[in-house]
Protein backbone atom coordinates (compact mmCIF):
# COMPACT_ATOMS: atom_id res chain seq x y z
CA UNK A 1 0.00 0.00 0.00
CA UNK A 2 1.07 3.40 -0.75
CA UNK A 3 1.62 6.08 1.77
CA UNK A 4 -1.57 8.19 0.19
CA UNK A 5 -3.21 4.48 0.61
CA UNK A 6 -2.43 4.47 3.97
CA UNK A 7 -3.46 8.11 4.82
CA UNK A 8 -6.90 7.91 3.30
CA UNK A 9 -7.92 4.72 5.10
CA UNK A 10 -6.72 6.04 8.20
CA UNK A 11 -9.18 9.01 7.53
CA UNK A 12 -11.88 7.61 5.74
CA UNK A 13 -12.36 4.84 8.33
CA UNK A 14 -12.85 6.99 11.49
CA UNK A 15 -14.84 9.34 9.72
CA UNK A 16 -17.20 6.54 8.67
CA UNK A 17 -17.59 5.43 12.20
CA UNK A 18 -18.59 8.75 13.74
CA UNK A 19 -20.88 9.49 10.72
CA UNK A 20 -23.04 6.12 11.80
CA UNK A 21 -22.37 7.31 15.30
CA UNK A 22 -24.25 10.62 14.01
CA UNK A 23 -26.60 8.80 11.88
CA UNK A 24 -28.44 6.36 14.04
CA UNK A 25 -29.66 8.97 16.88
CA UNK A 26 -31.07 10.87 13.57
CA UNK A 27 -32.75 7.75 12.77
CA UNK A 28 -34.19 6.65 16.24
CA UNK A 29 -35.51 10.36 16.20
CA UNK A 30 -37.15 10.43 12.82
CA UNK A 31 -38.88 7.43 13.74
CA UNK A 32 -40.25 8.95 17.11
CA UNK A 33 -41.35 12.40 15.13
CA UNK A 34 -43.27 10.14 12.56
CA UNK A 35 -44.81 8.17 15.36
CA UNK A 36 -45.94 11.17 17.26
CA UNK A 37 -47.32 12.55 13.81
CA UNK A 38 -49.04 9.28 12.96
CA UNK A 39 -49.54 6.67 15.84
CA UNK A 40 -50.12 8.68 19.00
CA UNK A 41 -53.19 10.11 18.59
CA UNK A 42 -55.04 6.84 19.14
CA UNK A 43 -52.12 4.30 20.45
CA UNK A 44 -51.04 7.64 23.18
CA UNK A 45 -47.57 8.65 23.42
CA UNK A 46 -46.80 6.03 25.11
CA UNK A 47 -48.12 3.12 23.38
CA UNK A 48 -50.94 2.11 25.68
CA UNK A 49 -53.79 3.18 23.34
CA UNK A 50 -55.13 4.97 26.22
CA UNK A 51 -56.35 7.92 24.55
CA UNK A 52 -59.95 8.81 23.96
CA UNK A 53 -59.63 8.01 20.22
CA UNK A 54 -57.72 5.03 21.00
CA UNK A 55 -60.04 3.48 23.16
CA UNK A 56 -63.09 4.09 20.89
CA UNK A 57 -61.14 2.86 18.08
CA UNK A 58 -60.05 -0.42 20.22
CA UNK A 59 -56.56 0.86 19.81
CA UNK A 60 -54.16 -2.16 20.74
CA UNK A 61 -51.40 -1.60 23.55
CA UNK A 62 -48.04 -2.45 22.33
CA UNK A 63 -47.19 -4.57 25.37
CA UNK A 64 -50.20 -6.51 25.01
CA UNK A 65 -49.39 -10.29 23.94
CA UNK A 66 -51.49 -10.10 21.18
CA UNK A 67 -49.33 -7.29 19.96
CA UNK A 68 -46.42 -8.88 21.29
CA UNK A 69 -46.87 -12.41 19.38
CA UNK A 70 -46.74 -10.44 15.92
CA UNK A 71 -43.73 -10.64 14.57
CA UNK A 72 -41.86 -7.70 12.97
CA UNK A 73 -42.98 -8.29 9.14
CA UNK A 74 -46.51 -8.60 10.22
CA UNK A 75 -46.11 -5.48 11.77
CA UNK A 76 -44.87 -3.94 9.08
CA UNK A 77 -47.80 -5.61 7.03
CA UNK A 78 -50.43 -3.91 9.39
CA UNK A 79 -48.90 -0.34 9.33
CA UNK A 80 -48.63 -0.71 5.05
CA UNK A 81 -52.08 -1.76 4.97
CA UNK A 82 -54.02 -1.22 7.96
CA UNK A 83 -56.33 -3.49 9.62
CA UNK A 84 -59.54 -3.16 11.09
CA UNK A 85 -60.18 0.51 12.08
CA UNK A 86 -56.60 1.59 11.30
CA UNK A 87 -55.71 3.17 7.83
CA UNK A 88 -53.34 2.05 5.48
CA UNK A 89 -50.08 4.07 5.35
CA UNK A 90 -49.03 2.86 1.68
CA UNK A 91 -47.65 4.54 -0.12
CA UNK A 92 -48.00 7.66 2.81
CA UNK A 93 -44.59 6.12 4.38
CA UNK A 94 -41.67 4.82 2.46
CA UNK A 95 -41.06 1.19 3.57
CA UNK A 96 -38.02 1.40 5.22
CA UNK A 97 -39.37 4.29 7.62
CA UNK A 98 -42.05 1.45 8.51
CA UNK A 99 -39.82 -0.51 9.36
CA UNK A 100 -37.93 1.90 12.10
CA UNK A 101 -41.45 2.47 13.03
CA UNK A 102 -41.78 -0.72 14.06
CA UNK A 103 -38.67 -0.77 15.73
CA UNK A 104 -39.95 2.43 17.74
CA UNK A 105 -42.75 0.22 18.58
CA UNK A 106 -41.43 -2.06 19.97
CA UNK A 107 -38.70 -0.20 22.25
CA UNK A 108 -42.33 1.28 23.60
CA UNK A 109 -43.45 -1.74 24.85
CA UNK A 110 -40.75 -2.70 26.51
CA UNK A 111 -41.02 0.62 28.58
Amino acid sequence: MTCLSVRVVRFVVPALGIFFLLVAPLRAQDAATLYKSKCAACHGADGKGSTAAGTKLGAHDFASPEVQKETDEQLVEIVTNGKNKMPSYKGKIPDDQIKGLVAYIRGLAKK
